[in-house]
Order: C-alpha cells, then sequence, then structure tokens
C-alpha cells in the first residue's frame, strides 16, 4: 500500500507545474476520477480544512488522502513522494551556477499552457459537483469576482469566513434524517498529540537557542502562520531571514515558479542557501520545518472535520465553504495561470481545442503533458 502511495504521488511530483491550484486539479482527476481513492465530497472537506489552516493548502491535501488512505505513514508517504522531485531539484539550482539556456523557458512555457487546462477542467468539474444551488453559484461567482479585483490575503479570509457565516444561517443543504440526527462526539475525534507538538515546536521557535537554531526558526513560524500558500510565505521568510539576499529570495521564488511540485520548497533552496557547508542538511531542515506545521494541524483535525460535517449547520458551511473554493480556482486561473501562461490567439486556440479534448475524449494526462512541452519546444524554434 505504502509503495503504491508513492509511486502516485512521486509520479504526480514530476508533472504538478502550476501551483497549488493546479496541484488540486491533478489531484482531483488522479485520486478522485480516475484511481477513486477518496470520494468527491471527503475531497472536498479536505480542501476547505486545509483552506481553513495555515500551510501549504495542496500539500496538505496531499497529506491528508495519504492518511485516509493508510494512516500516518500513508500521510508521510505521500508527503515524500509528492516532494521529492521538487526538493531534489531545488537542492540542485540552489547549489549550481550553472544557466539555463532558452530551451529551457521554452519547456516552462508550455507547461504553464497545460496548467492552465488541468485548472479549467478542475474548476469546471468541482463547479458541477459542488454548485448544487442558486445560492452556492452565487458565493461562487462573488468569490470569483473579489478574488480577481482584490487579489491579496485579507480578501480570501474575508470570503472565507463570509462564506462559513452565510452557510451556518442560511441552511443551503437538504439533509437525511439519519444525517441530521447525527450525535457525533467530534472533540474526542481531534488529535491531541499532534495539535500539542504544533504548539509546543511553535513555542520553541521562539526560545533564543543560538544562532544556528535562529537561521532555521522562522521556516516552522511560517509554516505555522501563513495563509495563503508559497506566493505568501516568500515576503515572510524574506523579512524573518536577514541573512540571505533579495536577489536569493528573488531566485528562489523564480525557481519555485518554473518546476513541478509544491511552492512552500523555495525553502528547500533558501535552506541549502543558509547551510553552503552542508547545503542538503540545510534543505532538508528547512523542507521539514516549513511543512510540519500545516501537516501537524491538518492531522489534529482532519478526523474531527470531517465529522462535524454530519451536522446539518456545519454541513451547510462546508458546502459554502466549497463553493467559495470553486471561486478561489476559478480566480487563480484567470491570474495568475491565463494571464502567465496565454499571449497570443494561438494559445487560446491551443487551450481550447485541448481543453475539448480533456472533457470529451479523456486521454491520458500524460499525452497532454508531452503535447504542451512538444508546443513550447515548437515555438522556440520556430522562433529561431
Amino acid at each position: 500500500m505504502l509503495i503504491a502511495i508513492f509511486r502516485q504521488f512521486f509520479l504526480l511530483g514530476c508533472m504538478s507545474f502550476g501551483g497549488p491550484a493546479a496541484h488540486l486539479g491533478y489531484f482531483k482527476r488522479h485520486f478522485v476520477d480516475t484511481l477513486n481513492w477518496i470520494t468527491n465530497t471527503r475531497y472536498a472537506q479536505l480542501i476547505s480544512l486545509s483552506q481553513a489552516l495555515p500551510g501549504p493548502g495542496s500539500s496538505q491535501v496531499s497529506f491528508a488522502i495519504g492518511v485516509e488512505r493508510a494512516g500516518i505513514l500513508g500521510g508521510i508517504t505521500a508527503f515524500v513522494g509528492f516532494t521529492l522531485p521538487s526538493f531534489l531539484i531545488m537542492v540542485i539550482l540552489a547549489v549550481s551556477a550553472h544557466q539555463f539556456d532558452a530551451v529551457y523557458y521554452a519547456i516552462i512555457a508550455g507547461l504553464k499552457l497545460f496548467a492552465v487546462v488541468i485548472v479549467a477542467d478542475a474548476t469546471l468539474s468541482m463547479a458541477k459537483s459542488f454548485c448544487t444551488s442558486a445560492v452556492l453559484k452565487l458565493l461562487a461567482v462573488l468569490s470569483t469576482l473579489a478574488l480577481v479585483l482584490l487579489p491579496v490575503l485579507s480578501t480570501q479570509i474575508a470570503v472565507l469566513v463570509i462564506a462559513a457565516t452565510v452557510g451556518a444561517i442560511w441552511p443551503l443543504l437538504k439533509l437525511g434524517e439519519a444525517n441530521q440526527n447525527t450525535n457525533t462526539d467530534t472533540k474526542s475525534n481531534i488529535n491531541w498529540v499532534a495539535l500539542s507538538l504544533f504548539a509546543l515546536l511553535l513555542a520553541i521557535s521562539f526560545a533564543p537557542l543560538g544562532k544556528e537554531f535562529a537561521l532555521f526558526a522562522p521556516f516552522y513560524q511560517a509554516g505555522a502562520m501563513v495563509f495563503g500558500g508559497g506566493h505568501v510565505v516568500l515576503p515572510v521568510l524574506q523579512a524573518a531571514v536577514p541573512a540571505l539576499s533579495d536577489d536569493q529570495f528573488l531566485s528562489a521564488y523564480a525557481s519555485a515558479q518554473a518546476i513541478p511540485g509544491p511552492m512552500f520548497t523555495i525553502a528547500t533552496y533558501l535552506g541549502a542557501q543558509l547551510n553552503t557547508a552542508q547545503p542538503l542538511f540545510g534543505a532538508l531542515v528547512a523542507t521539514l520545518l516549513i511543512f510540519a506545521p500545516g501537516f501537524l494541524l491538518m492531522l489534529a483535525f482532519q478526523k474531527s472535520w470531517l465529522n462535524l460535517a454530519n451536522k446539518p449547520r456545519f454541513a451547510s458551511s462546508i458546502a459554502a465553504l466549497n463553493a467559495a473554493v470553486v471561486g478561489f480556482l476559478a480566480a487563480a486561473l484567470y491570474s495568475p495561470i491565463w494571464t502567465s501562461a496565454v499571449h497570443s490567439w494561438l494559445h487560446i486556440g491551443l487551450v481550447v481545442v485541448a481543453f475539448a479534448w480533456l472533457r470529451l475524449k479523456k486521454p491520458p494526462i500524460w499525452w497532454l503533458l508531452i503535447l504542451f512541452i512538444s508546443v513550447g519546444l515548437a515555438q522556440h524554434y520556430w522562433a529561431l
């Protein structure tokens, strides 16, 4: 079982370009639609929980899928498999002085178009599944508009709070009697060991335990307190780790954007830069520290969150949060995914044709991946 989990997540880690929104699309298509490892409803619940917690959202969902499949070891295996490709690439980039030529950037341009198709497919699929009433559709549309017009972290948090409040006040679901009468003791399902470990490590991270410790403590603090994923964690780390230059931070960010896997592997690059004598060790420590808080919180609340979903008002709030998440995906599809990838009518035509092919014929994802890499290379050599 663990080998199967590692294999599936490792393969996704090698091809998951496009950032957190695209990752959720890959997970949806692979683990919900293809492998049937998890149901649509359970997947949506895990997404809404990840949105409510600090940390790397898509990686938290991958960890939770692993936990659902094979317990804590399954979650750890899923994390290692999904993160390992990105980790190794970032370590190599951090210690290498080689400059990449135009072919590399041509491939990345093709993969950005690939991400457009995947996220569009995920957005449409999730909208059909979770926007099942006029109110839920309105929440999704308003969520999209809010994040397109005001693409800042405070907007995202406000949308989640408003959606959850609307769901709690206005019943959006018609639950059966069995669900309504469910009397689950949710408090007993909180993993207090994981929650206590999270709090203990957070307290220790602020303790004055020496210069070397102080260099890496901000990685745990950032993972514990930052909502919004890799795009948000960069300025937080930049302020908290003055030992590195602006150029190093920008290089880390650019590298994380260009490779597959989670954006939080920014920490991998920065950890290697902080410990040039032992870059692999520094990268490993920084990576584990930045991911650990989100995983501990996910483990702490995963069971209680899913059990709360059986209660009518809470289930209604989750339905509203799911609709808001559809809006998040739609807004991300526009910016930064569409705006950074589509630059001509040819790109629009390719995306539309590939999207139609994916929806109607459902080809293997690898076919689309190879197609768009070929498109990127063809554009490069045609320009020459």
